[in-house]
């Protein structure tokens, strides 16, 4: 072996010219493979570290989604663009639930979450006109956000990363909100007026029937992660949240609206309701025998038949939660623990879904997801380019060499021998070519990561799992890369390395007498 080596050295020197092409190629393609995977694993890595620590810890529970539908801590997400979007169910048999979860010694914090999207405007009433007529906006100057609610008791002790600029938390059952400072920012751009600790703004639900609330500004935070993909936030009251994820009684199925509310009213005709039935109608319109309408001591709520049920109904449910969150005492057991809890909860008769960090964050882990995907196909195009031009290169050296071949085959080298001799020259400078690609990934990786390049467009902080662009390179990442480049180039080989066993001595010779 050691003769075969220094053999395939002397021949890479010898043919400098090809030598140095193929190492130009396998050098750059190796580099960008690495700079690419290194990037995409500080993409994956920086969303996971903050979506588990920040807001859907280690496993999530939820109810199980309609077919064609994904839920995730984000609300519900359908493929079509034509479907109505519903609300996140509220999930049933809380205590029977919590007892199961409860249940695992492995899971160290467990808290409930509600969630909805909301729109925040100025004054008195939603002018939605601003937010369409001024071509200038952009997805980012919208006030746009995701308000999250969670347990009092167990939220906060679960996720405590928040950093107050002013103000602090809302009180208890009451309409009050803590804002981002990008929403601070978004309704300065879109209203031109400060939003400030002690404002009054309307939320507006984003997919909800015409939900207005009157909310009031108590505290301003910065995102836990200053370079998180994560959407801006506003933080509330359970009971504010539940108005906007539609979790009121009358969401609910007919046996879990409680007993306290009457449904005896529900039983009765439209004409035990709102008129005594008569097909003889006998109005009078007579302005001597009517009293002045706004002054009239008549009782027009009598007009509408008795609200009392619709009012009820419309209460929300103080002891509805859309999920549980939890953490675990050592996340490297949270495949077993999900597996687990599935089990149990299906032999409990639940028919809910048990995710992971991704699929509680599925639609920002999605889109990381795709630009992996991409960036994947990019490289199997390139690498299969790389090989081919090796393969064409190494075919002209062996056509070139036909003499060198030949003369080799004729002092005794057998086929065995010559195959060993190619072989050995394209993985010594593949792998000499890799070491020198690497290390200009790293220079390069190095000097990226020392300049702190940041992001701050909403859009392209969510494709890119935050607005830190960072490099992390693996040992996982560049054994694998080194691997498959000298797999690629032994199989680009294969056709050059048969051309050259074909030649024989006699038709080596006959070569180099013509």
């Amino acid at each position: 072996m050691p003769v075969i080596f220094r053999l395939a050295i002397r021949n890479l020197k010898e043919h400098k010219s090809k030598t140095v092409i193929i190492a130009l190629f396998l050098i750059f393609g190796i580099a960008i493979v690495i700079m690419g995977n290194s990037f995409l694993e500080s993409i994956n890595r920086g969303l996971e570290r903050d979506f588990r620590a920040n807001y859907t810890g280690d496993i999530a529970i939820s109810a199980k989604p309609e077919k064609g539908f994904r839920i995730d801590i984000f609300g519900v997400d359908s493929n079509s663009i034509t479907t109505d979007i519903p609300q996140v169910p509220p999930l049933p048999e809380l205590d029977k639930l919590m007892q199961i979860v409860n249940s695992h010694q492995e899971i160290a914090k467990t808290t409930k979450l509600i969630s909805a999207k909301v729109i925040v405007a100025e004054g008195v009433e939603v002018d939605f006109a601003e937010l369409t007529e001024d071509d200038n906006l952009t997805f980012d100057d919208l006030p746009i956000s995701m308000l999250f609610s969670g347990e009092d008791e167990t939220y906060w002790d679960t996720f405590n990363g928040i950093n107050f600029v002013e103000g602090g938390f809302p009180a208890p059952n009451t309409d009050e909100i803590i804002i981002d400072t990008r929403v601070q920012r978004a309704f300065k751009g879109l209203y031109k007026k400060d939003l400030n600790v002690g404002d009054t703004v309307l939320l507006a639900g984003a997919n909800t029937n015409g939900v207005i609330r009157e909310a009031k500004v108590v505290g301003i935070f910065k995102p836990a992660n200053e370079y998180s993909a994560m959407f801006q936030i506003i933080y509330c009251n359970p009971s504010l949240a539940r108005s906007f994820a539609d979790l009121t009684y009358a969401s609910l199925q007919e046996n879990a609206i409680p007993d306290s509310i009457d449904l005896s009213i529900s039983e009765l005709s439209e004409d035990d309701l709102f008129g005594s039935g008569d097909d003889d109608f006998d109005f009078d319109f007579g302005i001597e025998e009517s009293d002045d309408i706004l002054g009239s001591s008549t009782n027009f709520d009598d007009l509408l038949g008795d609200t009392t049920l619709r009012d009820e109904l419309n209460k929300t449910d103080d002891g509805s939660w859309q999920f549980i969150l939890m953490k675990m005492h050592n996340p490297l057991e949270t495949k077993k623990t999900i597996a687990a809890l599935k089990k149990e909860l299906s032999d409990a008769g639940f028919d809910l879904q048990v995710m992971d960090w991704k699929l509680a964050a599925a639609s920002y882990a999605y889109s990381v997801e795709g630009i992996g995907v991409v960036f994947n196909m990019l490289v199997i195009i390139l690498a299969v380019v790389v090989f081919i031009i090796i393969m064409n290169t190494m075919t002209v050296s062996v056509i070139e060499r036909t003499g060198e071949i030949g003369t080799m085959r004729a002092i005794g080298a057998e086929k065995r021998f010559v195959q060993k001799l190619f072989y050995t020259e394209a993985v010594s400078l593949t792998f000499f070519s890799s070491i020198i690609g690497i290390i200009l990934a790293f220079i390069i990786m190095a000097i990226f990561n020392a300049c702190g390049i940041t992001i701050t467009n909403s859009i392209a902080k969510m494709i890119l799992g935050g607005g830190l662009l960072h490099f992390t390179p693996t040992f996982g990442i560049i054994i694998t890369t080194l691997i498959i480049a000298i797999l690629g180039s032994v199989i680009s080989n294969i056709y050059p390395v048969s051309s050259a066993l074909r030649i024989t001595p006699l038709k080596a010779l006959s070569k180099g007498s013509d």
